[in-house]
């Protein structure tokens, strides 16, 4: 399909990244494939900051704080006075990681990586909305996925299958084989963890083949055997290793797997790595990937045709994320100008301050932004993560807190920018002459803005 340069320039700055910042989209219409092939990289996508903490240093914050609040308890504060002080002190880390991710996704003119990063932090999804689980969600995000984005799929899987977040948050740190050497010394009666097969069933269902594969539960049960000393290293061991994955031989359940018909002879850490390396190259993994790419960049209920290409190439390249890319920036099917997703809170709120140019500060206010508008900071409700469908996003009662913010936000930033040279800043050759002739009749500036954010063009991609 041959479409108008001006246009596919604009669907190639909206619909494949995260909006528009001013002069983006003419940069883009000279070469719209190559403005996005020119953001894929071998060393994957930005972190979110200069210095984004670690894991380890995390983990250390974590286990003081455990201190001092054992402390405060012995000196007889209340307990709610203790855990409304630990809630605060643990979630100012989300909020400092959630803000740099935000300003990166604000101003970086590599739109269409950093899209393609979020969508694969939400496939692996972790949630800070525990409060223990807080301070890991950013460095799981920069050390787990961001490097691996356009390198192997195996590779990503790995590393956020052994990363500290993704082992605490479906608590693979407490599965303990049943006929492991740990269990045996405790003794019959005792009590222990035993088997947790809830990383080993997101594995399967979420992260690679779908329940389409058609795996059964001794499946699930199998792999989460194999999976059994995939751990955390404590306080009580190497130093260099607190809060980074360790492999325990003494917590593995002993004996051969056999997964979805395979099986796989006992190999400590190796077998379950065995497993993940076949689950990264079926051809059902090849699928559900594909379908999940498209439904996100493309339509709710995608194109079959750009399905089958994403699957192809998956499988021709081994499972490279790069190839796979490639494949989605050359698909026409990508280029139609229909723009048939609705845009998360997310993608709204980066892509007005996109355009209008303010940078987002302080997640203390921000926070209550995205919280409000049903997106709260690096709290998907589930490990499904955060959903794609636009029937979730635009019911009627969204829409209105939508046009509360916009309305706030243009009164705030709207009163010395031209309305219509943002929307023709914002949309190019997207932007519908009744869009314009509506702004243009606005009474004020602030007004044209608020108009143009909550046009059904900007509120599509």
């Amino acid at each position: 399909m041959t479409i108008d340069r001006n246009l596919a320039g604009a669907i190639a700055v909206t619909r494949f990244g995260l909006g528009a910042r001013p002069g983006e989209i003419g940069r883009a219409s000279g070469d719209p494939q190559g403005f996005l092939t020119a953001q894929i990289r071998a060393t994957g996508a930005d972190p979110t900051g200069p210095h984004p903490a670690n894991s380890g240093e995390r983990t250390r914050e974590f286990l003081d704080f455990k201190r001092e609040r054992n402390a405060d308890k012995q000196n007889g504060l209340d307990k709610a006075s203790v855990a409304k002080t630990a809630k605060r002190q643990l979630h100012e880390s989300l909020a400092d990681d959630f803000s740099a991710r935000l300003q990166l996704g604000v101003a970086t003119p590599d739109g269409f990586r950093e899209r393609w990063a979020l969508f694969w932090t939400n496939h692996f999804t972790v949630s800070g909305a525990r409060t223990a689980m807080a301070g890991f969600v950013g460095p799981f995000e920069n050390e787990a996925i961001r490097p691996h984005v356009f390198g192997r799929f195996e590779d990503m899987l790995v590393a956020s299958s052994t990363h500290t977040a993704m082992l605490h948050y479906l608590d693979q740190f407490q599965s303990i084989g049943p006929h492991s050497a740990a269990a045996m010394s405790r003794g019959a009666g005792a009590r222990h963890n035993g088997l947790n097969e809830n990383l080993a069933r997101e594995i399967l269902e979420l992260h690679t083949v779908g329940l389409e594969a058609g795996y059964t539960q001794a499946d699930v049960t199998e792999f989460a055997r194999a999976m059994t000393g995939w751990n955390v290293g404590a306080e009580n061991g190497p130093p260099e290793k607190l809060g980074l994955f360790v492999f325990h031989e003494n917590a593995h359940e002993p004996g051969a797997r056999t997964v979805m018909g395979r099986r796989y002879p006992e190999g400590g850490y190796d077998q379950a790595r065995a497993v993940m390396s076949d689950l990264a190259a079926s051809p059902h993994t090849a699928s559900h990937v594909a379908g999940k790419l498209a439904r996100h960049f493309v339509a709710d209920d995608p194109p079959p045709a750009l399905v089958a290409r994403l699957r192809e190439a998956y499988l021709a390249s081994g499972g490279n994320l790069s190839t796979v890319a490639r494949a989605l920036i050359a698909s026409p099917e990508a280029w139609e100008p229909a723009a048939r997703k609705f845009k998360t809170p997310y993608e709204f709120l980066v892509s007005a301050w996109r355009v209008s140019e303010p940078t987002p500060q302080d997640l203390a206010d921000v926070g209550q932004v995205f919280t409000f508008m049903g997106q709260k900071p690096y709290s998907p409700p589930s490990p499904r993560g955060w959903p794609e469908e636009a029937q979730i996003w635009c019911a009627p009662d969204a829409l209105v807190k939508r046009m509360n913010w916009s309305e706030a936000f243009a009164t705030r930033v709207g009163a010395n920018q031209d309305p219509i040279e943002l929307a023709s800043n914002a949309l190019g050759a997207r932007l519908t002459p009744l869009v314009a002739k509506t702004i243009a009749r606005a009474e004020t500036r602030p007004e044209g803005l608020s108009i143009l954010l909550m046009s059904p063009e900007f509120q599509r991609r």
